[in-house]
């Protein structure tokens, strides 16, 4: 039987990029983030936990944990940072356990990872959010799969070696439709003037062998609702995947109220 262990890994995507060691269980480390630290001030805190045995070269394991020293009132060590620069790519994605969504008050909900049924149409277009380690919202006909493997490609100047991206809920017909009836419509994607996401569906319909198109330069997370997301999280590596399905607003409302209530 392998030994329990007295520290916790956990990766934060959201909102800076960190690997970090910690004494707290995953409920209590949310608590600490957002309320007990004087670096965090408000928004999205979003952050997985690692298999604590997992090890790789990059990081300095061995420091972090043994830092992991109690306060004198006997406190638990809440934070050690292991690493701040480049942290996703060189994760191993059969690492990562339970994935983490949390408010400003620190309220939660922990999402188990399931598998991503990659039969959605490519020519359906969506909105992809990518989150870490790129902010970026992006026009697509790709699916989540198909998409995970395009903008990890090691031949793609706007990609990056490991992504952890989500997607919109958004009806791009609808809009259309609504646009065509109303151009003075009101912004329905945070950061994105309704005009600029007309022309770029346009533009995406009509260009031959165009599947991406880019949106913003940021991806403005902290201002997109749990509610306005669609199907779930997705980390990809090449062609591998790990995709992590929303919990449904009756579920989070029996369980979670609180955090359904602010999200």
């Amino acid at each position: 039987m392998t030994p329990k262990t007295d520290h916790h890994i956990y990766l934060v995507l959201h909102p800076n990029h960190s690997l970090i060691a910690s004494q707290l269980p995953a409920d209590l480390f949310a608590k600490h983030y957002v309320q007990g630290s004087s670096r965090f001030f408000e928004g999205r805190l979003i952050f997985a936990e690692l298999d604590p045995d997992w090890r790789n070269p990059y990081f300095d394991f061995d420091t972090a944990i043994a830092g992991l020293i109690p306060h004198p009132d006997g406190r638990p060590k809440a934070t050690k940072f292991i690493k701040n620069y480049r942290t996703l790519e060189h994760v191993d994605l059969s690492a990562i356990g339970k994935l983490y969504f949390c408010n400003a008050s620190g309220d939660f909900i922990a999402m188990e990872p399931s598998t991503l049924d990659v039969s959605s149409s490519c020519d359906q277009m969506r909105i992809i959010l990518e989150i870490n380690p790129i902010r970026f919202m992006v026009l697509t006909k790709l699916n989540l799969g198909a998409y995970g493997t395009f903008i990890t490609d090691s031949k793609n100047p706007e990609g990056a070696p490991s992504m952890f991206f989500t997607q919109l809920e958004f009806s791009i017909d609808d809009f259309m439709e609504e646009f065509d009836e109303n151009p003075f419509l009101t912004s329905v994607v945070p950061g994105i003037h309704p005009g600029r996401l007309h022309e770029s569906v346009l533009e995406l319909r009509n260009t031959v062998g165009k599947k991406v198109k880019g949106l913003s330069l940021d991806c403005p997370i902290d201002k997109i609702s749990y509610k306005m997301l669609k199907r779930g999280f997705v980390f990809a590596k090449g062609s591998e995947t790990k995709f992590y399905p929303l919990i449904g607003a009756e579920e989070i409302d029996k369980t979670n109220a609180k955090f359904w209530q602010v999200m």
